[in-house]
């Protein structure tokens, strides 16, 4: 998220002046490119780490100031959740060693945090997407308390003007809405920097846009969001709705929104893509400023352009162009960001490798990437490659389409391999993380498929909740060996895992996939799906979801024992109902749900969200539950 010495002001003449700084030090940018102030000749390389916390049950733990505090090392930071944490890796010359130097202070960084989070009780996950993460992992009170996150989330909310909502579709629906950015804090990154200089930058952006699908295809790793199974790369989703500030009229009127690909080319410079971020996106916080980043240029002195730089950082494109001054030398980079993080740090190098290597390679092959591939070609593939990973076809060169492992084997990685000799990467390494890569790509294991495998190896055994904990629980322990995701065995169902934690609260077992009825439905009806489905009770909602009403088993053999059913009258649900059953919410703990039952003698509770029925906890539930605890306590477990 970057600088955090920022402010939110309402104040007009603030985000005058901020404008009026933020319009000058473009103008300051364009002096130093035409005067050639910007480094160029250098070729440099690094990335950022992202990770979750998480706790002995395997879920998010919000930990982070607790773990920077015991590590005091200023590589580390933390991002906006609470669960979340970063590390900056070193700069490297893109030479010789630099990637197996990148790789050992990953390894080294992973380490650290792991060791670190273990002295409050918790570990380390390198995942895309969290599987076990919830919906009550995403309140304000997960959210890291400074002043930016804070301003961030206020701006976006007043500039949308109501709730994110939003629907991913994939061998799951999600539809969600949520009422702040955390949604943003689902996601973590292994993101690469790659140094360009000004006069190449137009031809460096355009290559990595054109790379950017395949390569995501090949590294996704981030399926599952609030236990259902998505795109391959949700992330890619999630964020851009996670902190869309377009209104409804907006929207309706095509404005793109913060997180986009883009919809074109790059032509002119570095300077094209700053304007249209600002003409297109307000400004949402201000810092301060340098006085006069024009006379500094003069003087020949490099302005930080730190309103420039803020402003950048709250447009997040897939391929963002980054400004910023090392020892009084400015310089230009791409910051990829599509890149999730894990499963291993060895399977995150040899996705750096492959970006870097093709980077490279294609540079050198191609004059203008723009006279042989069509952008709207290139965009479908970034939004295949999301959906589908390694399955997904890509449109190429030629106007051929090719099935992503193909494109990859036969065009993409003997590229990467001429660009990284090209560049003097040592040879041993080149075939070290192009290794991985083949291998990955061979097998079509990547992490995204390793999860969702895993989910269908252990059945329906457990409920969801296990389950998610099982998946968390085998990946950390197998990317703690350092073993690349092509040679994982699959997750199983774990029976040593404390089942407590999986029956906490209602939401973790409760029935989601409900048969319900509408108050003007006829009995028989009702009657037909107790009988159809096995079940004692059916929830009545109408068109909303809201619930009104449960018609009981015992309500229909009163209706049979009075005799009115048949004839021309027709029995309505409504007529049955019980139209103020006794409800709990998701949050509701196992323990008072139980008590709640017995005390009012209760067969099912229906679960309820603002008046949303949204699940159904039976007497069968919490007799599986019981059973649990039983079976523990006999095995003199607990």
């Amino acid at each position: 998220m970057g600088e955090q010495n920022v402010r939110q002001d309402s104040d007009q003449a603030t985000k005058q002046a901020f404008m009026k700084s933020l319009l000058e030090e473009v103008q300051a940018l364009e002096s130093m490119l035409d005067s050639g102030m910007i480094e160029s000749g250098k070729r440099r390389i690094g990335a950022e780490q992202e990770m979750f916390i998480i706790n002995q049950a395997f879920k998010p733990a919000n930990r982070v100031l607790d773990i920077l505090d015991a590590i005091d090392d200023e590589r580390f930071t933390h991002e906006i959740g609470l669960f979340n944490m970063e590390a900056n890796l070193s700069v490297q010359d893109m030479r010789g060693d630099s990637l197996r130097r990148m790789e050992d202070e990953a390894q080294e960084i992973y380490r650290i945090a792991r060791e670190s989070a273990g002295e409050v009780g918790c570990d380390i996950a390198l995942v895309g997407i969290l599987p076990t993460l919830t919906r009550e992992n995403l309140g304000l009170d997960s959210m890291v308390p400074t002043v930016r996150y804070k301003a961030l989330n206020d701006a976006l909310l007043k500039l949308r003007g109501k709730d994110f909502q939003f629907s991913i579709t994939g061998i799951d629906q999600l539809n969600i809405k949520h009422d702040n950015v955390m949604l943003e804090a689902c996601n973590t990154s292994f993101q690469v920097h790659f140094q360009t200089g000004p006069d190449e930058f137009v031809h460096m952006y355009n290559i990595a846009q054109a790379i950017t699908g395949p390569l995501m295809a090949a590294s996704v790793n981030s399926p599952i969001l609030l236990g259902r199974r998505l795109w391959h790369e949700s992330r890619i989703a999630v964020f851009e709705h996670s902190i869309d500030a377009r209104s409804e009229a907006h929207q309706e009127r095509g404005l793109k929104p913060r997180v986009h690909f883009g919809d074109h080319w790059i032509n002119e410079s570095v300077a094209e893509i700053f304007k249209e971020d600002i003409a297109r996106f307000r400004v949402i916080l201000t810092t301060e400023t340098e006085d006069d980043p024009m006379g500094m240029v003069a003087r020949g002195e490099a302005p930080k352009l730190n309103a420039l730089r803020l402003h950048n950082g709250t447009v997040y494109r897939w391929n963002r162009p980054c400004y910023g001054v090392h020892n009084g030398i400015p310089h230009l980079r791409i910051e990829n960001r599509v890149i999730p993080s894990g499963p291993t740090i060895i399977d995150e190098m040899a996705n750096a490798a492959f970006f870097f290597g093709m980077m490279a390679g294609m540079s050198r092959r191609y004059g203008d990437v723009r006279e042989v591939l069509n952008f709207d070609d290139v965009k479908t593939n970034f939004l295949a490659a999301a959906r589908d990973g390694i399955r997904a076809q890509m449109n190429w060169m030629d106007d051929r389409q090719w099935p992503e492992q193909e494109l990859i084997l036969q065009e993409l990685l003997p590229m990467a391999r001429e660009g990284l000799q090209e560049v003097g990467i040592d040879a041993d390494d080149i075939d070290r993380y192009l290794g991985v890569m083949e291998e990955r790509v061979t097998m079509r294991r990547t992490g995204a498929r390793w999860l969702l495998e895993s989910v269908q190896n252990m059945k329906e055994r457990g409920t969801l909740d296990q389950r998610l904990r099982c998946l968390v629980s085998s990946m950390v322990e197998q990317q703690s060996s350092s073993t690349p995701i092509s040679q994982w065995s699959l997750a199983n169902f774990c029976e040593e895992l404390d089942w407590r934690e999986s029956y906490r609260h209602v939401a973790q077992f409760m029935a989601t996939d409900l048969f319900t009825v509408r108050p003007g439905d006829i009995v028989d009806f009702a009657a037909s799906l107790m009988d159809w489905r096995h079940v004692r009770h059916v929830p009545v909602e109408d068109d909303n979801g809201k619930l009104v009403g449960l018609v009981s088993h015992r309500a229909l053999l009163r209706l049979v024992a009075t005799g009115k059913v048949g004839g021309e009258h027709k029995v309505t649900v409504s007529d049955i109902m019980n139209p103020n059953p006794v409800t709990v919410s998701p949050e509701t703990s196992t323990v008072d749900a139980i008590r709640l039952m017995r005390e009012a003698q209760l067969a099912c509770l229906p679960v309820t969200d603002n008046g949303k029925l949204v699940g159904l906890v039976t007497e069968h539930d919490l007799i599986v539950v019981s059973s649990h605890l039983l079976e523990r306590y006999l095995d003199g477990t607990d």
